[in-house]
Parts: C-alpha cells; sequence; structure tokens
C-alpha cells in the first residue's frame, strides 16, 4: 500500500510546499467515515476549490493521503525518509484528522511568535466561526515527523463533543457524517492551506 499525493504548482515559489493531508486506513469494525475519511475528503477538496476558483496559489500545495497511520505511521515515516532532504522547502503542513464536526478554530505546532503572521488567515476564519487558536506539542500523527523536524504545522480544531462516540468503533460509519459540518471543514482547510501558501514571509521554525 502507498501514500496518495497530488501537487497543485505554485506560481512564484512552486519548490516551497503547504502540505494538506488525511489518512486512508481505518480500524475494520467501521467504515473509518470520521477517522479518517472525512479528512481526506477535506483535503482533497482544497484543490479542488482553489483550482475551480482560478486562484493561483504562490506556493505548491501538495495533498497528501497517508497510509498507515492506524497501525505503525509507515507512510508518513517513508514520506520523511524521501523528503529530509528538502525539509527546507517544506513551508507548513496541515492535517485533518479529528473527525468531521463543525470548525471552531486552528490548532498549532510550532513557535509561538507565528501566530502574529497569521491575521489575514484568522480575519476570514472568524467570519466562519473558527476564531480560536491554541498552541500543542503536536496537531497530527502523520505530520509529526515534520513538526518535529520544524515544520510549523497546523490542523482544525473541531468541536470535538461527540468524536469518541464514534471514533475506532463499530459506530464509524458514513451515516455520522453531517454535510453541512464536512463542508464547513472543507472550507476551512482550503482557506488555511491558500493563505498560508500566499503569504508573504516565512514562518518562523
Amino acid at each position: 500500500s502507498h501514500n496518495v499525493i497530488a501537487d497543485l504548482k505554485g506560481s512564484e515559489k512552486p519548490a516551497e510546499l503547504v502540505i494538506v493531508s488525511g489518512h486512508l486506513d481505518s480500524w475494520d469494525l467501521g467504515t473509518g467515515a470520521i477517522d479518517d475519511a472525512s479528512g481526506v475528503a477535506m483535503a482533497m477538496s482544497t484543490l479542488v476549490q482553489i483550482k475551480k476558483l482560478g486562484y493561483k496559489p504562490k506556493r505548491t500545495i501538495r495533498f497528501i493521503a497517508w497510509m498507515n497511520e492506524e497501525n505503525g505511521g509507515r507512510g508518513s515515516a517513508a514520506y520523511f525518509e524521501a523528503e529530509k532532504g528538502n525539509l527546507q522547502n517544506h513551508f507548513a503542513a496541515i492535517e485533518a484528522d479529528l473527525g468531521a464536526s463543525r470548525p471552531i478554530g486552528i490548532n498549532f505546532a510550532g513557535k509561538a511568535e507565528a501566530a502574529n503572521y497569521l491575521g489575514p488567515i484568522q480575519a476570514i476564519l472568524n467570519k466562519q466561526g473558527a476564531s480560536m487558536f491554541q498552541i500543542q506539542s503536536g496537531v497530527g500523527a502523520d505530520i509529526t515527523p515534520l513538526t518535529r523536524a520544524g515544520v510549523p504545522s497546523f490542523a482544525p480544531w473541531f468541536d470535538q463533543r461527540t468524536y469518541f462516540n464514534y471514533h475506532h468503533t463499530a459506530a464509524d460509519t458514513f451515516d455520522k457524517i453531517v454535510p453541512r459540518d464536512l463542508a464547513e471543514g472543507a472550507s476551512f482547510v482550503a482557506v488555511l492551506a491558500f493563505g498560508l501558501a500566499n503569504l508573504e514571509q516565512p514562518l518562523p521554525r
């Protein structure tokens, strides 16, 4: 099995990468709708939405559907091994792996002063009701190797009140997906990815 990767090439700095991602595998009790088909859908939708709107990101936005997150993280480990000589060009990484409920803000792993660079992005997300911001040591299992190497890392901060009713159980099925919430999550990830891809200067590392 393999990671699935697709690039939307940047118009000015194509060598610099903003990763947007989710993971392909799931526990076999259910069908993995919230963990993590929804995250893959949000990440995939980012490229689709930006292309459909005719926007051109300055940096390349790289979609990754990670393989084997649940059983050892071999997909992310293999990616890191392949790209460890190119980490300076990994501008930022986003992973959506906390369900499909309404986004309420940004989870961030990196230097605290990076928050000062995100004002324009947060101004847009605030209109969607996603105004929260919190700093954590890690924000996604598959981007953890990149985070530890200093790549600024992000994840949607979802309303998780019902997430663990279904997570890793037989109840993790498609009927738990609320279409409006999934659409809001997809737009959140697209705004965040596009905003990062167009920042004028690098984030502190």
